[in-house]
């Protein structure tokens, strides 16, 4: 079959809300977040893409509460906004990607979000299972495509890029048509890149029209204070010498006499940064939130060019603020940015000021991966050595737990 018409490359959002934070991996309560108003807050600011799993505890329900409002009815009609969403992994150690639970998961997740259809759709975590579990999730992904209409795009997830590429090329080779998109996370941050250096050649030469890059901070791992430490304890699947070394590189971050010298922001801005011109070629011409009125109708006008697509979470709207500010700043420092920069009103202070923090930001990431020495693009085992699925099918669906957000994968 011919690649899917238009492809993604030309509508999907380069800056994704995602939602992994709804959820007790990395938040203690998740319904005590301010879920309804990140959402609102995010679709005011220009956002326009939300990626979300029913494998992230309450975050399908919080999200489609959130939109299912009549803030959000009044002001941002459902074409206007794309939603992710993922089948297949149940919790920690249960995976299940059989046509009747595809079908199962994809219901529950429209009735969810409260919307009749999805603009994408992921296998989630592909590396937990088997080449021919994959094909049969993926087919029946399409055949719902095909014949229903609810679905309109199809890709894969997970850490290990080895792997993301082994599976697209199978995928290709065996069905004929490329995957949409192949999400990786944790795997182009200022500690691991391979996402630019290995798996990048091979997606797009497997077909792949974006490839959205998540988890900047390696799943809160590139942070002064550590980890994440939420309802389910310490779940990061880094070793004590890498987070040893991450907490050296943080020491001597903050020992630089340069404003906003902590690991995260520094991690943050690269990352986006950097992303945004390495992923252009398997990235977006979708709205690119920069403040200026967007139509997508008005592609060549207001995002002509394509940007590698980053997946960001957020636990407040202060968080979400400031992400927002950092964003657009990197926006402002592209070429053409200074245009950018005026017609949003931001000025040409502001792409000045996007220049030479861009400078700063160099500066800091070069020193921190000089400290990081050989644990540069380390990626930790995933699945773990050992690992079974625990899934036992049953006829009918069983109720499902409250799990966690994702987990992280193979050295290779």
């Amino acid at each position: 079959m011919p690649a899917t018409s238009p492809p993604p490359s030309k509508l999907l959002p380069p800056l994704i809300c995602g939602t992994a934070t709804f959820n007790n991996q990395y938040n203690p309560d998740p319904y005590a977040l301010p879920t309804t108003a990140i959402v609102h807050e995010a679709l005011s600011l220009g956002v326009r893409a939300f990626d979300t799993s029913p494998y992230y505890g309450p975050a399908e329900d919080l999200l489609g509460a959130a939109l299912d409002t009549p803030f959000v009815r009044d002001n941002f009609p459902r074409q206007d906004y794309f939603l992710l969403t993922k089948v297949g992994r149940i919790s920690g150690d249960e995976f299940d990607y059989s046509a009747s639970w595809v079908r199962h998961s994809v219901q529950r997740s429209l009735e969810r979000l409260h919307t009749n259809y999805l603009d994408v759709v992921y296998c989630h975590d592909v590396e937990f299972v088997s080449i021919e579990e994959v094909l049969t999730a993926v087919t029946e992904l399409r055949r719902i495509r095909d014949e229903t209409g609810v679905i309109k795009y199809i890709g894969i997830s997970g850490y290990p890029v080895t792997t993301l590429c082994d599976f697209a090329e199978m995928i290709l080779r065996k069905t004929g048509e490329p995957l949409d998109v192949v999400m990786s996370y944790a795997n182009f941050t200022l500690q691991n890149t391979r996402l630019a250096s290995v798996a990048l050649p091979r997606l797009e030469a497997a077909g792949v029209k974006v490839v959205p890059n998540a988890s900047v901070l390696g799943m809160g791992l590139l942070r002064r204070k550590g980890v994440p430490i939420g309802g389910k304890g310490d779940f990061h699947p880094s070793p004590k010498e890498l987070r040893a070394a991450i907490k050296a590189a943080s020491d001597w971050s903050d020992e630089q006499e340069v404003e906003d010298n902590r690991i995260e922001k520094v991690a943050i801005r690269w990352a986006l940064e950097n992303w945004m011109r390495e992923g252009a070629s398997v990235g977006s011409l979708g709205d690119p939130a920069s403040g200026i009125p967007w139509t997508r109708e008005g592609i060549d006008k207001y995002g002509g060019t394509r940007l590698g697509v980053s997946v960001m979470g957020v636990s407040n709207v202060e968080e979400l603020q400031e992400t927002m500010r950092v964003w657009r700043s990197i926006l402002d420092g592209l070429e053409g940015g200074e245009k950018t920069a005026v017609d949003s009103g931001r000025g040409t202070d502001d792409r000045k000021w996007s220049l030479d923090r861009q400078e700063q930001v160099r500066i800091l990431a070069t020193g921190i991966r000089n400290v990081l020495g050989d644990w540069v693009d380390y990626a930790w085992p995933s699945p773990p050595r050992g690992f079974i699925n625990q899934r036992h099918r049953p006829s009918v669906p069983a109720p499902l737990p409250t799990p966690a957000a994702s987990p992280d994968h193979l050295p290779t």
